[in-house]
């Protein structure tokens, strides 16, 4: 299964709203025959992509997935039958999917006398899928505000400084200050999946992230200092932030930026890191797990 999680992150910032999907398939001795992720929507998921890796190997295999196989004709056909068809003995699944239509694809797996466990390493699967899971029941996406903290000023974080390549590898979209949405890596949803559309600057920070949430975005980097991230901190839209802070000479006076030293109220570090020159702290809003926790706090 962590492999399995491994390879759905491939398909980190190219699904939406599609989530990132991973499948390995295991021989009935246990050796790895294949693997797969959903790479976009329209395209065939992570199941059947390891199935076509696999052939005919994939005759009395265990398919383990990050998420349970679908169970419904859409844009492709239906996960289940694929294994069902593949006759694979075994399916372990870690998240059940939310959005299964009918009793979902593990009882109809279940029914064509596949045996299914589900539940395998789930939090750990939320690594990849929460940012996805969460928007479903938030009605909006999970948002990401990076900024550096250079002297007394919050600003926006340069996209050359380290890891904010990364950091939009792993989006849908980046809105700007100026309400300009733009994809976070230009033609990774060039089937026109996502509706990439500029926001206009009065409107509220909710409405905001709902016009995104419906244009297909499920992971939003807010780009801009503080007075751009104001409204969706104050509106508790913020789900992440990534602080940069220059590390320094090792004895210094501290200039404090207003309104706050390091991080937003509310906010618990989640992981610290050291760049060059840079150190970057990762937080969350305190007392959440993770990502699947957005929709908690979306709801009244």
């Amino acid at each position: 299964m962590r492999r399995a999680i491994a390879v759905s992150a491939a398909g980190l910032g190219s699904t939406s709203p599609n989530l990132p999907v991973g499948c390995v398939l295991l021989s009935p001795a246990g050796q790895l025959l294949a693997e797969g992720f959903h790479e976009r929507k329209g395209q065939p998921h992570a199941e059947a992509r390891a199935l076509q890796a696999a052939g005919g190997r994939a005759l009395g295999a265990t398919a383990v997935v990050t998420l349970e196989p679908c169970n419904h004709h859409g844009r492709t056909p239906p996960c289940r039958q694929a294994l069902i068809d593949a006759r694979v003995r075994r399916v372990v699944i870690a998240v059940l999917d939310p959005t299964s239509r009918g009793e979902g694809g593990a009882a109809a797996l279940r029914a064509a006398g596949v045996d299914v466990e589900a539940g395998v390493l789930a939090d750990e699967a939320r690594a990849v899928l929460g940012p996805w899971l969460a928007p479903l029941e938030a009605g909006r996406p999970w948002i990401i505000w990076p900024y550096m903290i250079r002297g007394r000023c919050i600003t926006a974080l340069p996209w050359t400084a380290p890891g904010a390549e990364d950091l939009k590898a792993g989006a849908d979209a980046v809105l700007h200050r100026n309400g300009r949405v733009t994809e976070a890596v230009p033609g990774s949803h060039a089937d026109g999946m996502l509706t990439i559309t500029d926001l206009a600057t009065g409107d509220s920070a909710s409405r905001s992230a709902g016009l995104l949430y419906q244009g297909g975005i499920r992971r939003l980097i807010l780009r801009g200092g503080y007075d751009a991230a104001a409204p969706f901190l104050a509106a508790r839209l913020i789900d992440s932030v990534h602080a940069y802070l220059p590390d320094g000479p090792a004895s210094r006076q501290a200039a404090v930026p207003a309104p706050w030293p390091l991080l937003p109220p509310g906010f618990a570090i989640s992981e610290v890191t050291r760049l060059s020159g840079l150190v970057r702290v990762e937080a969350q809003l305190a007392g959440m797990t993770g990502p699947e926790s957005a929709s908690a706090r979306s709801r009244p």
